[in-house]
């Protein structure tokens, strides 16, 4: 009875402290699926943002949940063992990036533990199960595309809180998000997870826009005229493209044109510009219609033995180098021969279905994305392969006419399938046992999502491996491929 008292105490005491606005200190065990440090305090859950393990950190309750609570960092006390100075000059103001101060190897550690814990919490799975993560080819500059955003609201970084007179104005800033504030966007002067040129195009067009006498983008009102920046590399041929995305406006047309020229006359590697116009409130880099300024109107890449064709819009492995790396890992998980039928669910462009069409006999890709379907036909037509088709559809909706979706009733030997981060839709995983394929290999951006799915897949299935791979070095994302055997 005294134990019971005891206890009782002491969670009435942790509750008197984690109030909101309470600051306490706390030493970061360890890092939670999405890249904030966790923190006990009398055994209650704190997850504590920007904080990384071993860190012992001044921090304020922000939140308070029965379970669990939410802290900020308002200073370090004691540094982590492993904590390294971060390369760029914007860290720990930008959203970019979460672990710039984490040497890589310990990056891919606290990765693999993440997707272990995702696993045994949600899905009580086995440790041995989830192999090393395999790394990233390149840990800086590895992105091929980069959305920026036009901000009314600049975000000023700790060295300027100080001054009197502001370096730069206020209402305007071109770069990225500060995480968890959607209106205030970080005047981004350098980026070291994108091509070096692509600070250059951020100059020239911030200078350009701040000066044109049209205002950035208002998310609260839904005024202005700039919205977004749009920047992709091509690694095979070492061009760019531009894309700018505005709100309608009279003026737009000229603007942009005297935008484009400027560019190419700075930048002979931007290949080919693009504008872009959006009249949606959702502050998504999307565009309702487009016109070409110069260029052909898309980038050429290579991902393994086959050639892509990148639109605007389109959907592209943002880590070319690392998705080749995950191209083999289901390549090799698929065990093709050569005459077996895979069906690809949620295929997107295409960049697995024709790598897995190059090694099997027949391929169906399914997609939901119209647009999306076009530019895997093209790419199909692209690299000569002529052994496999595409469906436009639902995958809900296209499970319940399984029979009609490749032209025949067989079952595929394989099905690979690559959700969103939501996961398969319930009503998917229960199609896939009732089809029955021999083998299915899942990849997954969301470890969480997945522990799920293979929960309800393992009914029918047994688990072989997990294999994580590492797309996003300095971020708490990862992909994962599993492979999965009927019993």
């Amino acid at each position: 009875m005294l134990l019971i008292l005891v206890d009782c105490r002491l969670a009435e005491a942790v509750m008197v402290v984690l109030k909101k606005g309470a600051d306490v200190e706390l030493l970061i065990e360890k890092a939670s699926f999405g890249g904030k440090g966790v923190a006990r305090l009398n055994g209650f859950v704190v997850f504590v943002q920007h904080a990384i393990p071993g860190q012992r950190v001044l921090a304020r309750i922000i939140r308070k949940k029965k379970a669990y609570a939410e802290a900020r960092v308002l200073s370090v006390l004691e540094e982590s063992d492993y904590a390294i100075l971060p390369r760029c000059s914007h860290f720990g103001s930008c959203g970019g990036c979460l672990w710039q101060n984490v040497p890589y190897a310990r990056q891919l550690d606290i990765k693999r533990q993440l997707v272990f814990d995702c696993l045994a919490h949600i899905g009580g799975l086995a440790e041995h199960l989830v192999r090393p993560v395999r790394p990233s080819p390149q840990v800086y500059y590895y992105r091929n595309k980069m959305e920026f955003s036009f901000g009314d609201e600049r975000w000023l970084e700790p060295g300027e809180l100080k001054l009197e007179h502001l370096p730069k104005p206020r209402n305007f800033a071109l770069g990225l998000h500060v995480r968890g504030r959607f209106n205030r966007v970080l005047d981004l002067e350098e980026c070291h997870l994108q091509h070096a040129d692509t600070a250059e195009i951020l100059a020239v067009v911030r200078q350009f826009a701040r000066t044109s006498g049209l205002p950035p983008y208002n998310s609260r009102d839904h005024t202005g005229f700039w919205r977004f920046l749009v920047v992709r590399h091509s690694r095979y041929s070492d061009t760019m493209m531009v894309e700018i995305i505005t709100a309608p406006h009279r003026s737009g047309p000229k603007l942009l044109a005297q935008l484009a020229a400027m560019l190419q006359r700075r930048l002979p590697a931007v290949a080919t510009i693009v504008h872009g116009v959006s009249a949606k409130k959702a502050q998504i880099a999307s565009a309702d219609s487009r016109l070409v300024l110069c260029g052909p109107g898309y980038l050429e890449e290579r991902l393994g033995s086959l050639c892509f064709r990148i639109s605007p819009g389109a959907f592209f492995q943002t880590n070319t180098s690392g998705a080749e790396i995950l191209v083999q890992e289901v390549l090799e998980a698929a065990g093709l021969s050569g005459v077996e039928e895979v069906w690809d669910l949620y295929c997107g462009t295409g960049a697995l279905t024709l790598h897995l069409a190059s090694r099997a006999g027949k391929v169906v890709g399914f997609e939901i994305v119209p647009q999306a379907v076009v530019d895997a036909c093209a790419n199909a037509r692209l690299n000569n392969l002529t052994n496999c088709e595409f469906v436009v559809g639902d995958m809900r909706a296209l499970f319940q006419q399984t029979a009609t979706w490749s032209g025949h009733s067989s079952v595929p030997e394989v099905v690979v399938t690559d959700p969103p981060r939501a996961g398969m839709h319930p009503r998917v995983v229960r199609g896939l046992l009732e089809l029955g394929p021999p083998r299915i290999v899942y990849v997954s951006c969301n470890p969480a999502t997945l522990a799920r799915d293979l929960k309800l897949l393992q009914e029918q299935y047994r688990l072989h491996h997990i294999q994580p791979v590492d797309l996003f070095p300095h971020t708490a994302h990862i992909e994962v491929v599993a492979l999965l055997a009927r019993e």
